[in-house]
């Protein structure tokens, strides 16, 4: 619930209520304003309607947070939420962040020459898969711990904030000492445990909407990470399946206006794992810029013929570079700072 207070309230009167809040197992929340202070109250809805605040002389107003999701929905937090991922690098605010890399991490020369192509074209933050959950046992799983090695020094070296995966929670620690961004994939959008273990972690977060997940099994998997203490999480739309077979997944681009509408998260768009088509990257990359995301995640790979991993849907360097290109021209024309 959101609790205001009337203009008179006091700051002790605050400390007052939230005392009361907590003492009741709920999570308290102070949410000071220019005018107004303002209390909010999460947990068990049972307990909720036992605090009767409304009947306090210094409560204004006591409204109900209609969205199942209370901490991702725009109730509580009107604002947008900016990230400061490192390096320099901000997500949101009305920046358009591009982050681009290898599928998978496969070599240091590989690495290497892969990062020095998003580098010169303009990517701000490094991807690249130290651990790949991948369809098929007998397909390359990743490096693990050297990969995660790799791209710490990799993306060091040329100030590149970095995205990888995390697959289990035993790995959490491990990804969040060398990563920049811990990424949650498609498969393990309602991994609740690993959620949660990244919620407790201080390093932003990108969270892949599931394969087949409704967008509000989007916002409630946001939810659990938020409610753990960490509210830097990147919403990540990359397509979902549907009955068509032309491309990889559907893209639901419908999702993005949407998502901006209900939370105050960023959003990105994954236009690679959304189509699985290269061609088809480039302009869907400049559709999620024109339907307001803040960003895209695009696969690029110094040789996509000899990826280990996606090479089909990965950019080489004459298209990341055109679409870098393209991307700048309609920023220019929206007003979007890349």
């Amino acid at each position: 619930m959101i609790v205001v207070l009337k203009p008179e309230a006091t700051a002790e009167v605050a400390t007052e209520l939230l005392d009361r809040i907590a003492k009741l197992g709920l999570r308290p929340l102070h949410l000071p304003g220019t005018e107004r202070i303002v209390l909010g109250a999460l947990g068990d809805e049972r307990v909720l309607a036992t605090l009767d605040l409304a009947q306090h002389p210094m409560v204004e107003s006591v409204k109900p947070i209609l969205a199942p999701y209370k901490l991702v929905g725009r109730e509580l937090h009107p604002h947008d939420t900016i990230i400061d991922l490192g390096h320099g690098v901000i997500v949101g605010g009305g920046r358009f962040t591009v982050v681009a890399g290898p599928c998978a991490i496969e070599s240091r020369e590989s690495l290497t020459k892969s990062a020095d192509i998003v580098k010169k074209h303009g990517a701000v933050a490094l991807r690249g898969g130290a651990y790949k959950p991948r369809t098929s046992p007998y397909t390359f799983q990743g490096l693990g711990q050297e990969g995660l090695e790799l791209i710490e020094e990799v993306g060091g070296q040329r100030g590149m904030p970095t995205v990888t995966e995390v697959l289990d929670t035993i790995d959490v620690d491990a990804v969040e000492r060398h990563a920049s961004v811990l990424q949650i994939g498609a498969r393990n959008m309602q991994n609740f445990r690993l959620l949660s273990a990244v919620g407790r972690t201080k390093k932003p977060v990108l969270l892949k909407r599931g394969l087949a997940a409704k967008i509000e099994d989007l916002l409630l998997a946001a939810e659990y990470i938020l409610a753990e203490g960490n509210p830097n999480v990147i919403l990540c739309e990359r397509g979902i399946r549907t009955f068509e077979t032309a491309t990889r997944n559907t893209l639901d681009l419908a999702a993005v206006p949407y998502l901006k509408e209900k939370s105050h998260l960023p959003v990105f768009v994954d236009p690679s794992h959304g189509t699985g088509i290269r061609s088809l990257v480039p302009p869907m990359a400049l559709a999620a810029l024109a339907c307001g995301a803040d960003g895209v995640l695009i696969e690029v790979h110094h040789d996509p013929k000899s990826a280990w991993s996606d090479g089909a849907q990965s950019l080489d360097e004459k298209g990341f570079e055109k679409t870098m290109h393209d991307l700048r021209k309609v920023a220019a024309a929206l007003g979007r700072v890349m």
